[in-house]
């Protein structure tokens, strides 16, 4: 059994001098892609590839599948970066209406521009008739349809704002005449 592991330790090293001992040019690795260890080669050749891709993207299907299989040096950097949708009034993330909000799915469907402003996380802000309903929400389904269906001025306002969690400050200040 010890001969097994010292011969293996002698092959091991051998084999490494042998790849250490070859040249890593342009025209050995165009050889070397004939060759079945071309792979190990192209491994081997490829210094500070693939860095730096894939960040800082905003949105679904962004900086994905970038700086792979690269050969040589430098090279497969940078690339996917900075992605998504430009911030339109200020809104970051996926479907967000109003203003100001952060996440998926906030301030849509509101019947006043002063509804629906400035939430973080997922379906916050939205589907709020009057004044000032549904602003401020952090978390998940906050401050939703407030003030619906009143009629007279001053009715339904100031609803669902502030919340904290999920499911808080909905269907608040509707109905009033």
């Amino acid at each position: 059994m010890k001969r097994t592991k010292i011969a293996f330790a002698v092959l091991t090293c051998a084999e490494l001098g042998v790849a250490l001992a070859i040249p890593v040019d342009s025209a050995s690795l165009m050889d070397a892609h004939t060759t079945a260890s071309s792979s190990k080669l192209q491994q081997l050749a490829c210094v500070g590839c693939g860095n730096g891709n894939g960040n800082g993207n905003v949105g679904i299907n962004n900086g994905n599948q970038n700086g792979n299989y690269n050969t040589g040096s430098g090279n497969g950097n940078g690339n996917g970066n900075g992605n998504g949708t430009p911030p339109v009034n200020g809104n970051y993330g996926y479907m967000n209406g109003g203003t100001g909000n952060y996440g998926a799915f906030n301030g849509l469907g509101n019947s006043s521009s002063t509804s629906g402003n400035n939430n973080v996380g997922a379906g916050n802000g939205n589907y709020n008739g009057s004044t000032l309903n549904g602003n401020g929400n952090i978390g998940a389904f906050n401050g939703n349809y407030n003030g619906i269906g009143n009629v007279g001025a001053g009715n339904g306002s100031m609803n669902g704002n502030g919340n904290i969690g999920a499911l808080n400050g909905n269907f608040n200040g509707s109905f009033n005449w």
